[in-house]
């Protein structure tokens, strides 16, 4: 593979710098610079924004960040500026962190996608696909690039490389590309349902996102068949920093989006009302357009609150007391309809009765 210029390398992996210009050094030291600041910043806010430590996203972001983007710089630096006479170890760096940095970034979109397509069927496709592409991508060439720096006959294994070199990134860009069109056309059609004006900001901020995902996926994919390879494999690193960035910003986004869009479902004949952003929609249980009705007793303007309760006990035939109430309304009741429950030998007619309302006398046991 040819680079990106007569002074740069030209077997692609293998080999460092070779030429003296300034230029191409700061480039290259500054695009490592680039990348290891948003990784460092990325884990830091990890660990800041999550409670609880766990979970698929969490995993692939940090992984892919701190395993993938810092050894992938690293060993490239190592490479170019022939920092150590161990190619082992810059190839090492490298291949640990491409894998970490390319399939966490599929990972990291894999494990979200849920979210807007809640779908098993094509959940269990794309990860195939992902690991299928791990598989006939990483595999080949790793043992293409050892065998390009470390082989004794190595003219087979560089241009094998310089070949699989392509086709690798154009299989991952597609997979991408796949990931990217699923969410663009997911969310485009949850909030075409959904008739809050408001949320279309959210929606164009989720497609934006994602287009320039793909948009820098192909600018990369240019950069790899224009056979710039130094600035390409630099470049990469920084893509993907500002990829994981895009993702880790647009998580917020999404959840607030789907949350939004479950409550609008679930009352599809009557509009919801609108709340403010920071009111939680799903933790409303009441109708907060209506007041609660209120229990109005009647009251009679001529008569005070004493004569009502006279009037109440005089009704009931219980005598008026202080401290009493509806209980000793519902005991009186409910002792009157134990005894008239009781077989007729079993009743005391001695006692001085209440003044209780007679039983009808065809709800009496006793014949008359």
């Amino acid at each position: 593979m040819a680079s990106g210029g007569s002074s740069t390398p030209g077997d692609g992996i293998t080999g460092g710098y070779s030429g003296d210009s300034i230029g191409i050094q700061i480039t290259i030291a500054t695009l490592a610079g680039i990348t290891w600041y948003n990784a460092i910043e990325l884990v830091a806010l990890v660990f800041v924004t999550f409670s609880q430590y766990r979970g698929l996203y969490f995993w692939s972001l940090l992984v892919s960040s701190a395993v993938g983007l810092i050894p992938y710089s690293l060993g490239f630096l190592l490479k170019f500026f022939n920092l150590t006479s161990a190619t082992w170890l810059s190839v090492t760096f490298i291949t640990v962190g491409w894998y970490c940095m390319v399939t966490g970034q599929s990972i990291v979109l894999y494990s979200r996608l849920h979210l807007v397509l809640p779908n098993p069927k094509i959940l269990r496709r794309v990860l195939t696909m992902i690991v299928i592409n791990a598989i006939i991508l990483h595999f080949p060439t790793t043992v293409l690039t050892y065998g390009s720096n470390l082989a004794s006959g190595r003219s087979g294994y560089i241009r094998g490389y310089n070949v699989m070199e392509k086709i690798q990134m154009t299989g991952f860009c597609l997979q991408e590309f796949v990931l990217s069109a699923l969410y663009i056309w997911e969310t485009t059609r949850m909030l075409r349902l959904d008739p809050d004006r408001g949320k279309r900001k959210i929606m164009y901020q989720l497609v934006a996102i994602n287009l320039i995902i793909i948009a820098m996926d192909i600018g990369l994919l240019v950069v790899e068949y224009l056979d710039y390879y130094i600035m390409e494999t630099m470049i990469k690193g920084v893509v993907y920093s500002v990829k994981l960035k895009l993702e880790f910003a647009v998580l917020g986004k999404l959840v607030f989006l789907v949350r939004s869009h479950i409550w609008k479902q679930e009352s599809v004949t009557a509009a919801p009302p609108e709340f403010p952003d920071f009111v939680d929609a799903t933790r409303v249980t009441s109708d907060v357009t209506h007041a609660t009705p209120r229990v109005r007793q009647r009251s009679h303007p001529w008569m005070d609150s004493d004569s009502v309760d006279i009037a109440m006990f005089e009704h009931s035939g219980l005598p008026r007391g202080s401290g009493t109430g509806h209980s000793e309304i519902s005991h009186a009741l409910s002792g009157e309809t134990q005894t008239n429950n009781l077989p007729c030998s079993e009743r005391d007619f001695t006692e001085t009765p209440q003044r209780l309302p007679i039983p009808h006398p065809k709800n009496s046991k006793c014949g008359g």
